[in-house]
């Protein structure tokens, strides 16, 4: 699954191969819109969050979305691919490279100058994989968001607000910064977005020249709390939890022992209130019946 920074080293790749450099051939079998025609020149490969534009010189552009299968791989003319061709859903060639953009579930095309007028597309947040993203922006996006009872691991997600941040880095964020993904985001202080920004691009830019993503340098594997069900959280010993969450179902790690920060859960249940069964095994099923899955 792409994140931000593994599609902001990919655009660096492609800058490198294609750019400034005449294209000889285009194929696109799925392709939604006009076909960039051979001999015009790439002028310009960016990443924004999970989306992937080339820009020709003659102001068509490219625009690919990874979601959760796409990936674009570059080849040498002549290189065998690394996967099938009927998982290709873009190829662009020069004289020395091959750019293929393999399983994106989204590629089509459209003219500049208004960009607002892709359908779909509609206005991005700032990339903060980008050095000279504008994070008081951002601040203000989180804490203007128009459902103020979402969640606050489901607005991370919203490109809306910030390009970047994927599934792996809501979780390594939220658990760096000590918050629950259950917080409401209007239940968010600006102390707590400007820690949450700020922490998430730290983390993004930190990872932006090396494949391995690590944001806990002192846990094995780099990663606090992603991909750990179960195991002890490196801050308190607690054990990690995992569930889906939102509209798409994506899997949500965190420590229910120490991200308590906005709780909606520990700020709804008085002190006194009795356990009904105090083993994790019986607090789970219970918090998983119907009725109680709204609160969580």
């Amino acid at each position: 699954m792409p994140e931000g920074d593994t599609i902001h080293r990919t655009a660096s790749a492609l800058r490198t191969a294609l750019g400034g450099k005449a294209m000889i051939r285009f194929d696109a079998p799925r392709l939604i819109g006009p076909v960039p025609q051979a001999g015009r020149t790439i002028e310009k490969v960016e990443s924004h969050g999970k989306h992937l534009e080339i820009e020709w010189d003659n102001g068509m552009i490219l625009h690919t979305h990874m979601r959760m299968s796409g990936s674009w791989h570059l080849y040498r003319q002549g290189e065998q691919w690394r996967r099938p061709y009927e998982q290709m859903r873009a190829a662009i060639e020069n004289a020395d490279w091959v750019a293929v953009c393999f399983n994106a579930p989204l590629v089509e095309t459209y003219r500049r100058p208004d960009k607002r007028r892709h359908p779909g597309m509609g206005r991005l947040g700032p990339d903060l994989c980008k050095p000279d993203a504008d994070l008081s922006l951002v601040v203000n996006l989180l804490l203007s968001f128009p459902d103020s009872e979402a969640r606050i691991a489901e607005v991370l997600l919203d490109q809306r607000v910030m390009c970047g941040v994927g599934n792996v880095y809501r979780c390594e964020v939220l658990w760096a910064t000590g918050i629950s993904p259950f917080a409401r985001v209007g239940d968010l202080s600006e102390a707590d977005a400007v820690r949450i920004v700020n922490t998430a691009a730290s983390q993004l830019r930190a990872n932006l020249h090396h494949p391995r993503r690590v944001t806990a340098n002192d846990v094995r594997g780099g990663l606090a709390v992603y991909g750990r069900n179960g195991q002890r959280c490196a801050r308190c010993s607690g054990s990690v939890d995992m569930r889906r969450m939102g509209v798409h179902n994506r899997i949500l790690y965190w420590c229910p022992g120490c991200q308590n920060h906005h709780d909606p859960r520990v700020a709804n249940d008085p002190d006194d209130t009795p356990v009904m069964d105090p083993h994790p095994a019986a607090q789970r099923f219970l918090r998983d019946l119907p009725w109680n899955r709204d609160v969580v």
